[in-house]
């Protein structure tokens, strides 16, 4: 029987939970067995022998990799929206080690009928599932409601394996009543959905506002801060006060109106309530930085202590999409990023500089305990990089 896997990482300086209630763990080492997290603490209290990864942090924080909870994905690790390949794994390099989709909209000749978006949810999430660009989790299949949908078709979805909505709203079905039914029926399988919310994104979308979203009482309210265009600011307070739904906050929205919705959380108590997308990749592009760049600027603006804006990348999503990835604790899968400040950046140390608007530099990502990418070619240089001491003879150059 062949022994497990084994990776340990060593010397760190800063754990990040991911949990929101502690969002630092005690600690200067992790053990993973398998792809899964098996013990954290101090070295000197684990057995760290014959590891085939070993790592060593050099005093840098280690944290779960971060997850983008609304993506638009196509095909592999290409998008036709701004015909670009390797956003996917630009976004390895951004921190981000899954993603969620809201809905394969942008596949040219998309299709509207029930057999034909049936066919391509399901198609959508065999191949993201077959196959990881750059070993990143691609949650996909998400069809987009459109008119004549009946329960029996949410049972086939659920069946052969969909558990997503793509965005409601993006389709035919726009009216409250119409999306609650077909909502609920999503509900029964064990399919999550997302709605959009705010002004149109893009042609043939339209307006929902809160008395849609409300009604629809999705899982997720889809980008709260509009995707690109928000609802007023007594509707966006509505929403956070009606509901305990997911507040879904995107870069591609408006910044005010997410700090808007990020303080009315707050103000509710209700902080774990709060997650973070890019809604890309769409008008204005693929964000690889997009989830470093939301953290940064809800902690910074919105004078949040920087580890718990970062639980609203990482456990806070993890939580709300029932994943078994974004914390850091025995049992969960191993993906996570080691991370430092970036050089000549101001504060004393990598909290205090993302509280301060910066971003940090990302030395190494790990996703199942495999590492798959060493220092980022897209965020800052960071102070200390992480230093792969050891890996398996099939990873040996670090998985660039």
């Amino acid at each position: 029987m062949t022994a497990p896997a084994k990776l340990v990482i060593r010397n760190i300086g800063l754990i990040l939970s991911g949990k929101i209630e502690q969002p630092i763990l005690d600690g200067d080492c992790i053990i993973a067995l398998d792809g899964r997290i098996s013990e954290v603490g101090y070295a000197k209290d684990l057995d760290t022998d014959n590891a085939d990864t070993l790592i060593d942090a050099h005093g840098t924080c280690v944290s779960p990799g971060l997850i983008d909870s609304h993506v638009h994905p196509v095909i592999g690790d290409y998008t036709p929206r701004q015909q670009q390949l390797n956003w996917i794994d630009s976004t390895l390099h951004g921190g981000v080690t899954c993603m969620i989709s809201a809905g394969e909209v942008h596949a040219p000749g998309r299709p509207k009928d029930i057999v034909g978006l049936k066919a391509m949810a399901i198609a959508a999430q065999r191949w993201y599932e077959n196959f990881r660009p750059s070993g990143v989790k691609v949650l996909a299949g998400a069809p987009v409601l459109e008119q004549g949908m009946v329960e029996e078709d949410f049972k086939d979805l659920a069946d052969a394996g969909v558990k997503l909505l793509g965005e409601v709203g993006l389709g035919t079905v726009k009216a409250g009543e119409t999306a609650k039914e077909m909502v609920s029926w999503a509900r029964k399988y064990g399919i999550q959905s997302t709605i959009h919310t705010g002004g149109p994104s893009i042609p043939g979308s339209g307006l929902i506002d809160k008395d849609v979203v409300l009604e629809a009482d999705a899982d997720i309210i889809g980008h709260i801060n509009g995707g690109h265009t928000a609802l007023p600011d007594n509707q966006i307070t509505c929403l956070c006060e009606s509901c305990l739904r997911g507040i879904e906050i995107v870069h591609n929205g408006n910044e005010r109106a997410g700090l808007l919705a990020m303080r009315t959380a707050f103000e509710l108590k209700q902080p774990e309530r709060i997650i973070l997308g890019t809604d890309g990749p769409a008008g204005s592009g693929a964000q690889p930085l997009g989830i470093l760049r939301m953290i940064a600027m809800l902690s910074s603006l919105g004078d949040v202590p920087a580890e718990i804006a970062w639980c609203f990348g990482t456990g806070n999503t993890a939580r709300m999409r029932d994943l078994d990835c974004g914390v850091i604790e025995a049992g969960k899968s191993a993906d996570m990023i080691i991370v430092d400040k970036a050089q000549h950046a101001p504060g004393k140390d990598m909290l205090e500089s993302i509280r301060q608007g910066n971003l940090p530099g990302v030395g190494m990502t790990i996703i199942d305990g495999v590492v798959r990418s060493q220092r980022s070619r897209n965020t800052p240089p960071a102070e200390t990089l992480p230093e792969l001491v050891k890996a398996p003879l099939a990873a040996a150059g670090g998985g660039h």
